[in-house]
């Protein structure tokens, strides 16, 4: 459980999606997006621990097809964040108003789950390599670390309603944004320098 929150409490892409999606989305589109991410971990946990490690050392090529998809992405998402910083923004009500429906915030979380290789080295080769040591009790390995993602996930996303009166104003919203801009921008500039490194 503790190796699971250590690679996921982190704020990322994904992260902050949950977070700006619980400050200001409806609930029901707060518990999809984190059961998605909940559901995703699970499912690459198990995916690692069961041993399906050998695909990136069997076809290198599909860590290096998600690298790019996922830069594309990080880039057009770092960039719309960064219009909204630097755009009249508003307070809760108006983020309230332009948040997206459950289609478009589905297809947003999915994009930032699925095609960001990180989580494939963390959950299936990192944490299925960890529970490797533990032969026969591997499973309940993966059972902790699946708990800690099912914990953080929820807690991110309907915590960040407490997170509201601060968010009233429309300078915290560029703020926020801000800082996922940059969030995106750095992660960008990472996949960078690994697409050079394995070329």
């Amino acid at each position: 459980m503790l190796s699971g929150l250590a690679l996921i409490v982190a704020i990322g892409a994904q992260n902050a999606y949950v977070l700006r999606t619980g400050l200001s989305a409806k609930r029901s589109v707060v518990l999809v997006v984190s059961l998605v991410c909940a559901l995703s971990d699970t499912v690459l946990i198990v995916a690692g621990v069961a041993g399906i490690g050998f695909l990136s050392s069997a076809a290198p090529w599909v860590l290096t097809l998600l690298r790019v998809a996922a830069l594309l992405f990080l880039l057009v998402y770092g960039a719309l964040s960064l219009r909204r910083a630097l755009g009249p923004g508003g307070g809760l009500e108006a983020q309230s108003a332009a948040a997206p429906g459950l289609g478009a915030a589905l297809a947003t979380v999915l994009a930032f789950t699925w095609l960001n290789p990180h989580v494939y080295l963390d959950t299936v080769l990192f944490l299925g390599s960890l529970a490797g040591n533990y032969g026969e009790n591997r499973w309940f390995f993966a059972l902790g670390a699946c708990v800690a993602s099912w914990l953080w996930f929820f807690a991110l996303g309907i915590g960040a309603r407490k997170l509201r009166p601060l968010f009233a104003k429309a300078w915290t919203w560029r703020v926020l944004d801000g800082l996922i801009a940059l969030i995106m921008f750095a992660l960008a500039v990472g996949l960078i320098v690994e697409l050079f490194s394995h070329a």
